[in-house]
Order: C-alpha cells, then sequence, then structure tokens
C-alpha cells in the first residue's frame, strides 16, 4: 500500500519499486547498522548517501517551490518548513540503507552551511548565483584584526542569529507536526571545520600556506587563537543545550589539510588539533572521527596515532586499498565514487567503479561504509545512486571469501597462509593484479555472472618460454621458491551480475538494473 504521504511523482511510485517493502527495508539496514556499531560481522556493507540543502535546493522534485538560498537563509520559517520537504523527498527518492518512508519523528536544524565559523568571526555572507552562500577571507589585509576584540561571545553575532532561529524551531516544533509525525530540533553551532581550514576562510589559503613557511610564530598565534575561539563556541552551546562539554563520539574536519605535508602538519597544526580533542572529545576512552575531503590520505597514520581516529569519512582521489593496508583492518573508512563521475557516468560505469573499489582490499575487517565521495552534487541521476547502492550489495560475497578459513603456515617457512590470504580468495592472477593495485579484467560467464579470468601475469609468464617449459598459470608458489607438482590454484570470487530482489524483500523491483537513460 503506497503511504498517503507518498506522492505520484516520487521515485518510490515508479513501477520499479512497485513492490518496495519499507518495513523490510528499515529492518535489514537497521540490523546492518547495530552490527557495525557493535563492532559484529555484517552480513553486507552500508551503502549510504551524504546530502545536504544544496542537493535539494537545485533539484525541481524535491523543491517544485524554487526557493532560493536568500530567502532560505533569511527566513526562519522558510528554513524549517523546506527542511521537512526536503527530508520527505529524501525519504521516497534516494534510495540508501537509512530509513526509508514515514520516520518515527523528522529533525530540523539552524542551517548556515560551512560559512557559520567564518560568519560569526567577522566575515561578511555573499549569495551567488546556483551556489551556496559563503563569505569572503574579509581578514586577508591585516589577519590580526580577527583579534582585536577578542573570542566573539559564543551567542553573538551570527551566534544571535542562531540563537534566535533555535527558539523559534523549538516553538513552533512543540505545537506542530509534519504528515502526523512529531518535529525535533538539533543543537546548532556543535561542530567545526578544524582550525586550518577556518584560517583559510578567514586569510585566504595564500597566507595561510606562505605564513607557515615563512613566518611560523605569527601563525601559530593566529591558529591559537582560532582553536580557543572554537574550544569555547561549541562549550558554550553544549552547555546551554545541556549537553556534557566533552563527549566521546566527537567528530570534526579540517579539509585543508591536504594543502600542507605531514612533517608541516606535525609541527603547525597537530598541536591545535590535539587541544581540540582533549576540550570536545575523549580521545583517551574511544576512537574520534574526522571528515576530510580531497586526499589526505597521508596523514592518516598520524592522526591515529596522535589523536587516536578510528573513522575516516573521505573524498576524493583516495586509493582504499592503499588506506586499508596502511591503516589496518579495524579503523572506519568511509567513501566510494568521485561526485563528478556519479554525476556523469552511466549506471553501468558506476557498477564497475563500486566493483573496483569493493575488491581493492577495502573490506577487510568490514569496516567500511559505500557512499558518494563526497556529498551528493545536485543534478545525480537517481539510477546512478540506485546502480551504486545494488552493487554495493555485493560486498556479502567479498565479505564472506575475507571470513573463509585461512591455511595456515607452511611447515617450512617463509610466506604464511596469511600472508598469502590477506585478500579475497580469487583467481591467483586476480589476488596479484589487486596487490598491485591493478583491477583484474571481468568477463560474462554463466547465468548473468561474472568473475575474475585467470590472466597470465606479464611479469612472469610472457616471457619466450622453451618448448619444455612446463609452468602453469594460477600455481602457488612453494615456499622453497620451487613449483609444486600439481599446483592448486585459489578459488574465485563470484559476483552476480543480476540485483538481488530489491531490499526488504520487493521481489521483482528492477530500480538498480543498469540503464542507460537517466532518471
Amino acid at each position: 500500500m503506497t503511504p498517503p504521504s507518498q506522492l505520484p511523482t516520487d521515485r518510490f511510485s515508479h513501477p520499479d519499486f512497485a513492490r518496495f517493502d519499507f518495513a523490510g527495508h528499515n529492518a535489514e539496514q537497521h540490523a546492518l547498522w547495530a552490527d557495525f556499531t557493535a563492532g559484529r560481522p555484517t552480513a553486507r556493507i552500508r551503502v549510504i548517501l551524504g546530502t545536504n540543502t544544496r542537493f535539494f535546493m537545485f533539484n525541481d522534485g524535491a523543491n517544485p517551490g524554487g526557493i532560493d538560498f536568500r530567502s532560505y537563509t533569511e527566513d526562519p520559517d522558510i528554513m524549517f518548513d523546506a527542511q521537512l520537504q526536503f527530508q520527505r523527498w529524501s525519504k521516497f527518492n534516494l534510495l540508501q540503507d537509512a530509513n526509508l518512508g514515514l520516520p518515527d519523528k523528522w529533525t530540523v536544524g539552524v542551517d548556515f552551511q560551512n560559512y557559520y565559523e567564518a560568519g560569526w568571526l567577522g566575515c561578511g555572507l555573499h549569495y551567488f548565483d546556483g551556489q551556496v552562500p559563503d563569505t569572503l577571507p574579509d581578514f586577508s589585509d591585516i589577519p590580526e584584526r580577527v583579534m582585536e576584540n577578542g573570542i566573539p561571545d559564543p551567542f553573538g553575532g551570527l551566534g544571535a542569529k542562531a540563537l534566535e532561529y533555535w527558539e523559534h524551531f523549538k516553538a513552533r516544533a512543540a505545537r506542530e507536526t509534519f504528515l502526523g509525525r512529531p518535529i525535533e530540533v538539533a543543537v546548532p553551532f556543535l561542530g567545526t571545520d578544524g582550525p586550518l581550514t577556518v584560517a583559510c576562510n578567514l586569510f585566504g589559503a595564500g597566507f595561510v600556506c606562505e605564513t607557515m613557511a615563512a613566518d611560523p610564530d605569527r601563525l601559530q598565534t593566529l591558529l591559537g587563537f582560532l582553536t580557543d575561539a572554537t574550544i569555547q563556541r561549541m562549550a558554550a552551546w553544549r552547555k546551554a543545550a545541556g549537553l556534557p562539554v566533552r563527549q566521546k563520539d566527537f567528530g570534526f574536519a579540517d579539509d585543508s589539510l591536504a594543502l600542507i605535508s605531514t612533517p608541516m602538519y606535525r609541527e603547525h597544526v597537530l598541536p591545535h588539533h590535539r587541544r581540540l580533542c582533549d576540550a570536545l572529545g575523549e580521545r583517551q576512552a574511544a576512537p574520534l572521527a574526522i571528515h576530510l575531503c580531497g586526499d589526505s590520505t597521508r596523514h592518516f597514520e598520524t592522526l591515529v596515532e596522535e589523536l587516536n581516529i578510528g573513522s575516516f569519512d573521505t573524498g576524493f582521489p583516495v586509493d582504499f586499498g592503499a588506506m586499508r593496508r596502511q591503516l589496518g583492518p579495524k579503523v572506519t573508512l568511509q567513501g566510494g565514487p568521485h561526485v563528478d563521475f556519479l554525476m556523469r557516468a552511466t549506471p553501468g560505469e558506476v557498477r564497475d567503479e563500486v566493483r573496483r573499489i569493493l575488491k581493492s582490499g577495502v573490506l577487510e575487517g568490514g569496516r567500511f561504509v559505500l557512499r558518494e565521495g563526497n556529498n551528493l552534487a545536485p543534478y545525480t541521476p537517481l539510477a546512478n545512486t540506485e546502480a551504486m547502492y545494488h552493487a554495493g550489495r555485493e560486498s556479502a560475497l567479498i565479505l564472506a571469501a575475507y571470513r573463509a578459513p585461512r591455511p595456515p603456515p607452511h611447515p617450512r617457512g617463509g610466506q604464511t597462509g596469511r600472508d598469502r590470504w590477506q585478500q579475497p580468495r580469487q583467481a591467483s592472477a586476480g589476488a596479484r593484479r589487486a596487490r598491485s593495485g591493478q583491477v583484474a579484467p571481468v568477463r560474462q560467464c554463466g547465468a548473468g555472472a561474472a568473475r575474475e579470468t585467470p590472466d597470465k601475469n606479464p611479469a612472469k609468464d610472457d616471457r619466450p618460454r622453451r618448448a619444455d617449459d612446463k609452468r602453469q598459470t594460477g600455481s602457488r608458489p612453494h615456499a622453497t621458491g620451487q613449483r609444486r607438482k600439481n599446483p592448486r590454484p585459489l578459488p574465485a570470487v563470484e559476483i552476480e551480475t543480476t540485483e538481488p530482489a530489491c531490499v526488504g524483500g520487493a521481489a521483482g523491483c528492477s530500480a538498480g538494473r543498469s540503464r542507460d537513460a537517466k532518471s
């Protein structure tokens, strides 16, 4: 039965989703999340989508009234109503491992995008056609001006506007419902984009990087001020909301780490990150989380060692297999296809890219969440996000291969069974390619199934052979360096190309099948 809040124009009203089971889907994703957070093995990885107001604002289906960012930002009622409208659209259009259909409650919050920190510290707000509102580096002429009046009042300036909106939202939520469900209001001003990124927003990235190299003491003074201001702001808002100042699940961002080397990070930025985490988190008690767009993977080992970061939300471009080999199986990694690729590719290309990522080695340990990398772009075809979702469900087969029993170490020493079987069990040529970062070719075989083709290893088998050469492709090397008389190839990991019935038992759903036509 179609829920009363579902519209004929919704994606889940399409014939592809005619038998979509919301209750079954929600039960499955809830079980996945419960196992994942408890550290138990999951049947497969979770597939989610990261969206914000920009995605919905520039989507005619989600925003039929054509609300723009100026009216959304300047009128609290428009912001409140638009968020409810966007959430309803998401619940009936975006296939992912999240609760779909009508939720138990809706959540709205004061949304000042990524300009809220620079705006609170004194930068003016600007609106741009077809873009999110933002600030400019208003303190680039004399950066020290930001410190002239000391740390701003956490509830002053843009903080005062946030407080006004917050109180207005709570008043409306107390007397209203939306589609028969209650409304909850989130606490604003509880996050940070990180001291280095905020410094770039205030002073300009050029000044920050040049001063880091030429006059590091000057930059340290500025970063120290911004870190102190962040801690005081977040602590004040947490206290106002009745929340503990220090929290075990603390997370933050600092995208501008992509601009600097790891030695520069350790010397100039890490001390401020450490103060931030100690004041607002409990890194000694539980791993923390960080969001880093761009390629900051060179810093990841340092972040784990120095800050006890246990979860990385990544952007692009990143090497997922290399990250897993570098960090080990216990660290949580989130990421997936490049957002521009996801917007412009065909569903078939998206499917292939997801399979490449899943077979990179990133699934070792199971601590991986597949998502767009990072933040879904407006105008992304829903056929592509659905292709990503269904390809992500194939992770069950690869995870099962990782969990298969491993052979014991060879009695004669040398390479152990564990070393040999670090990658999912597959044709040995594919295993060698996976370890070297290459993608093994895929061929169609059987009833719509695909498996890795045990091609020759060009590093060995393309050499000229003697007439009596007995070498065989796919054999496992003996510990002594001699080949066994009857080599045993590694079993292949088979990936079904036909989609399972849509989540929750929606038999016959073809929403995830590859098709050239874009939604």
